[in-house]
């Protein structure tokens, strides 16, 4: 049997589509665009995206274990309880759903309550479900490349109150290594639920300082201002985009997102190795950035 990963060609999809293939599974990709996509040899590509109910019917026809990660759109929550219901239907007997660190306590961000909801349903259902619960990617700061750069500023407004950041290689492991224990087990295993958190908790302060140290230059920290991050966002993103990254902003800046040691460990006992820290990445991506 087949393991189907859905966001396939996005960056932690298509890391856990690397890490499955490696493990010598047999992998099923959905992209929306299956002859441009590329992927390890042996792999099968299939077209369809978590919005198409006859396109996830048939790319689930013959799958017994499911990765859904379900992109920030105006229906992710359609789309996530449908193909899980279609799951059900299906007889698939592993899932590994990627939902968001604090989902159930940002009620007023759109795809955080979104995806707290899709647990909800897991856990009514009493789904055989691998809950993943990432904190804010360290990878998004890639965006910050040119303030960096130019001007010295890291302008992600973050706060003060701190949030535990995860690499996204972190992530794509962690729920390799968890859909292949479903995979290979002899039936559907009981339900489980991690969070995926970095080691420290980082403020808009302290990373400017983390970047002033990996690129050897003065950082500085850009500020809180909401409303300059929402206008930034919507000249590039839609508008209902812009106001829910706002939103999510407002809750880090007001209640934080900072992981107790407690789930920082029981995260390494899962992947069998600490979480990268912020400052291996901000370094190796500094050097990146620097050809060296």
């Amino acid at each position: 049997m087949t393991i189907l990963v859905t966001g396939a060609t996005g960056r932690i999809g298509s890391a856990v589509v690397d890490h499955l293939a490696q493990a010598g599974a047999s992998v099923r990709a959905l992209t929306r665009s299956p002859g441009k996509a590329q992927f390890p040899a042996g792999v099968e590509a299939v077209a369809g995206d978590p919005a198409d109910i006859d396109a996830m019917r048939a790319a689930l026809t013959g799958i017994d274990t499911l990765f859904l990660l379900v992109a920030n759109v105006p229906d992710e929550l359609t789309q996530a309880i449908t193909t899980l219901s279609l799951a059900r239907e299906a007889g698939v007997q592993g899932i590994v759903y990627l939902s968001v660190y604090k989902g159930g306590d940002y009620v007023d961000a759109p795809h955080f309550i979104g995806k707290h909801a899709v647990e909800r349903m897991i856990a009514v259902m009493n789904l055989p479900a691998t809950v993943l619960r990432p904190a804010y990617f360290m990878q998004n700061d890639f965006a910050q490349k040119e303030p960096l750069l130019g001007a010295g500023v890291f302008g992600v407004p973050l706060g003060s109150k701190g949030v535990s950041m995860v690499d996204t290689r972190d992530i794509a492991e962690a729920a390799a290594i968890e859909l292949l224990r479903r995979k290979r087990a002899a039936g559907p295993l009981p339900p489980e639920t991690y969070d995926l958190v970095g080691p420290d908790a980082l403020t808009g302060p302290a990373l400017a300082r983390i970047w002033s140290e990996a690129m050897g230059r003065e950082v500085r920290y850009g500020g809180d201002d909401l409303d300059v991050l929402e206008s930034r966002l919507r000249s590039f993103a839609p508008a209902w985009l812009a106001y829910d990254l706002k939103v999510m902003m407002r809750r880090y800046q007001e209640d934080g997102a900072v992981a107790s040691e407690a789930e920082v460990e029981r995260f390494a006992g899962l992947l069998g190795h600490r979480p990268r820290s912020y400052r291996d990445f901000a370094a190796e991506v500094a050097r990146g950035w620097r050809g060296v």
